[in-house]
């Protein structure tokens, strides 16, 4: 059976993703989360051989800059789960560099927001 463009279907979905993870479990969400930025450990390691295809993919991927974890299972389209399992295993490894999400900045005193507003009306009109 054919897509709608008329290709044949890529054989990774012919794959089963407990294959694909070696068995391996989800990491913490707070380890990885959806907005975690990934990208490659430093090229002055010689490139590992003993990985599979869908980890060398997911490091070739990462050489090109920081991805959040989201981009990175869109361009591979494997599911959420596994790419978080595959990128846990390459960060234990050493191969990736994860980043946490920033953190979101503390809303400012609306008192505090208030009385300059009020200053500065009383300044300015």
């Amino acid at each position: 059976m054919t897509g709608f463009d008329g290709r044949e279907p890529e054989a990774a979905e012919l794959v089963r993703p407990y294959v694909i993870t070696k068995g391996r479990g989800l990491p913490d969400e707070e380890q990885l989360s959806l907005i975690t930025l990934v990208t490659a450990a430093s090229d002055d390691q010689q490139r590992p051989t003993r990985l599979s295809p869908e980890e060398q993919g997911l490091l070739e991927l990462c050489t090109a800059g920081y991805l959040s974890v989201a981009e990175i299972a869109g361009h591979t389209r494997l599911p959420m789960g596994v790419v978080k399992i595959l990128l846990s295993a390459l960060t234990e490894g050493g191969y990736l560099i994860t980043r946490p999400p920033v953190q979101r900045a503390r809303l400012a005193d609306r008192q505090i927001l208030e009385e300059v507003l009020n200053g500065l009306r009383t300044k300015f009109g």
